[in-house]
């Protein structure tokens, strides 16, 4: 007998090749063009729950082995099904439990329990081994900028971290303010290249750990400072002339964006400039996915733009410049992914299988979005006045020039100790 998920799959799957094989039997689906993907289930009833709820039980079915990919990836299982029409095959409960997450979602969004520290250490403070599994030389977990095409990732972690300092225009002597430190690489190639004193702020204590160590160990204690600090309580007497964030304005919500922007018009200098990255995506969401919301990034929202640029407006800054770079992240994330997958037997010896597949599943995930739905990089370079940015682009590529001169005499970054 036909299990309910084989219908669904039966009304979605219209082209590609994949074949299921569960307790009852194998079964074919699409029109055999393509890569050949096969799924294989332990069990009826993870057929079923998949089916009822395929949003979240299709990654919990396969963080807990009851569905395997055996030939493919699991990638090529959800670009499969993102490269067909999903629409037809939506059901009654699919729709109620889809507005029942954007109506929890809302109600979250709005109440005034804080918990930023709480969601950051979620992800962040997780051990810093796992990190070390996949990310490059300097620990720089967020997009890197393939220009030109067909560079390492180390050499595209660069490049992102060059073609960023080139918008901000730092010179020497300067105040920087870091939103969302990370593990301080941002923060070190500032100071070391344009001779800035830098203040990089986050809420993770690992990564507060982590950065503090590495700066030290360069012997940039004295113009490199890290802290824990919630960006929100920065006081307003303290002026910095160039802000940069980097990957943090995903975890700052809808709700807060007037906030975000404000606090940053308060505390840039009259003729400072700000350099905003973040992911985005075309069209503002209803709620996030629900198995990032429950095991990835709680608390976490993909921003529009549509959304970000009247917060920007309302606070009186002034947007100069904003460039979307649209697979700059899908080759990031598929490079992380087969770093990842290379290393299983460490990652499971850090944590377990589950863990593992887990994490599999959200490298997947997040590169089939940029590569099936449309999501992205946005970089947005904001100021309080007229006149502080050049009136054309040519003036990156210069930057860009002389920070290529510095790489070539920077003293070669160490290990990270854990």
């Amino acid at each position: 007998m036909a299990s309910s998920l084989h219908a669904l799959l039966d009304k979605i799957v219209k082209t590609g090749n994949l074949i299921v094989t569960g307790p009852s039997g194998l079964q074919s689906f699409g029109d055999g063009r393509g890569k050949r993907v096969a799924l294989s289930f332990s069990d009826e009833q993870a057929m079923d729950e998949i089916a009822a709820d395929p949003a979240l039980k299709l990654a919990e079915m396969y963080m807990e082995g009851r569905m395997s990919v055996v030939e493919g990836d699991i990638y090529d299982f959800l670009a499969l099904v993102k490269s067909n029409t999903l629409s037809e095959a939506l059901t009654f409960g699919m729709v109620w439990r889809g507005m029942a997450r954007i109506i929890a979602s809302r109600i979250k969004m709005h109440l005034p329990v804080n918990h930023n520290k709480q969601n950051v250490a979620h992800h962040y403070d997780l051990s810093a081994k796992l990190f070390d599994l996949f990310l490059d030389q300097d620990w720089q977990y967020s997009c890197a900028y393939f220009n030109p095409p067909g560079i390492s990732l180390d050499e595209a972690q660069v490049a992102k971290k060059r073609h960023i300092v080139a918008k901000l225009m730092p010179e020497p002597g300067q105040r920087v303010l870091e939103i969302g430190s990370g593990w301080g690489g941002m923060a070190m190639y500032l100071a070391e290249s344009s001779g800035v004193d830098v203040t990089g702020v986050t809420l993770s204590e690992e990564q507060l750990r982590v950065s503090r160590d590495r700066a030290q160990k360069r012997g940039l204690t004295d113009i490199v400072r890290f802290e824990l600090q919630d960006y929100r309580y920065l006081p307003p007497d303290k002026k910095y002339d160039r802000i940069v964030s980097v990957g943090m304005f995903e975890h700052v919500g809808p709700t807060h964006y007037r906030e975000y922007f404000q606090k940053a018009a308060e505390v840039l200098e009259d003729d400072g400039v700000m350099l905003l990255h973040s992911i985005g995506q075309p069209y503002p969401a209803l709620a996030t996915n629900p198995f990032i919301e429950k095991y990835i990034f709680p608390g976490g929202y993909i921003p529009s733009l549509a959304e970000v640029l009247p917060a920007i407006e309302k606070t009186g800054l002034l947007v100069k410049d904003i460039e979307i770079l649209p697979m700059h992240y899908a080759h990031t994330l598929r490079h992380w992914r087969e770093r990842f997958v290379a290393r299983k037997a460490e990652a499971v010896a850090l944590y377990d299988d589950r863990f593992f597949r887990m994490w599999e599943f959200y490298l997947a995930g997040s590169e089939m979005a940029f590569t099936h739905e449309n999501f992205h990089i946005f970089q947005i370079q904001l100021a309080k006045r007229g006149g502080v940015v050049p009136d054309n682009r040519d003036y990156i590529a210069r930057n860009e020039a002389r920070l290529m001169e510095f790489e070539k005499t920077r003293e070669p970054l160490e290990k990270v100790v854990f």
